[in-house]
């Protein structure tokens, strides 16, 4: 009889410990959806800022006609790709971080629209938003690497073969291209020095 219950006892505790490991993995995967919705907000919000920033740069800078469609085609690119993955998102939105870059650097080689307020403005706030970014990106990245890590350990794995659980994708921004467009400098202005951008985290990031 101690035997039978002994073995209903492990019964029991397996059963738990399965129904854990379960719910884990939905509150695992939840958190980085919900990690993922917080960078697609700040994703839009510069894809927003951008119109305005072509249009600024336009009024000073004409004949950059390159420069700018480049911009705007890497924009449409990057909205056209939401929803195709994050792999795919992050692969375009390095595209518009080059694309920004090389806009940023065109704008060295006019003093009027570098002094302009609305171009600093503009620049300011894709400052913010990109810090944003890369810090919801680092949050995000460490959330699915702990679901990535149960997916592939045992025994985890089992349950996560069982009822579907899948690797999720990194959201993997090129540093350089993330950075590019966020150097923010106002001493043309004879104000505080320039804003340093955002640093970003270890990789996968």
């Amino acid at each position: 009889m101690t035997g039978l219950w002994v073995i209903l006892a492990i019964v029991v505790l397996l059963a738990l410990a399965f129904v854990a490991s379960y719910n884990r993995f939905v509150r695992q995967r939840n958190l980085v959806q919900e990690s993922w919705r917080q960078i697609d907000v700040e994703l839009k919000r510069r894809h927003d800022l951008i119109p305005n920033l072509v249009e600024t740069v336009r009024g000073y800078a004409t004949q950059e006609r390159t420069v700018l469609q480049a911009v705007t085609d890497a924009r449409a690119s990057a909205m056209q790709t939401a929803a195709s993955g994050v792999a795919a998102q992050a692969q375009a939105e390095t595209q518009l971080g080059r694309a920004l870059g090389n806009l940023f650097a065109v704008a060295e080689n006019y003093p009027d629209l570098k002094s302009s307020q609305n171009f600093l403005a503009l620049q300011q706030q894709l400052a913010e938003t990109e810090d944003r970014i890369a810090a919801g990106r680092r949050f995000y990245n460490n959330n699915v690497r702990a679901l990535n890590t149960r997916v592939e350990a045992f025994p985890s794995s089992i349950i996560a073969g069982m009822f579907g659980f899948t690797k999720a994708d990194y959201f993997e921004v090129d540093d350089a291209a993330e950075r590019a467009p966020v150097n923010v400098d106002f001493s043309s202005l004879g104000g505080s020095p320039a804003a340093q951008p955002p640093q970003s985290g270890q990789q996968p990031g």
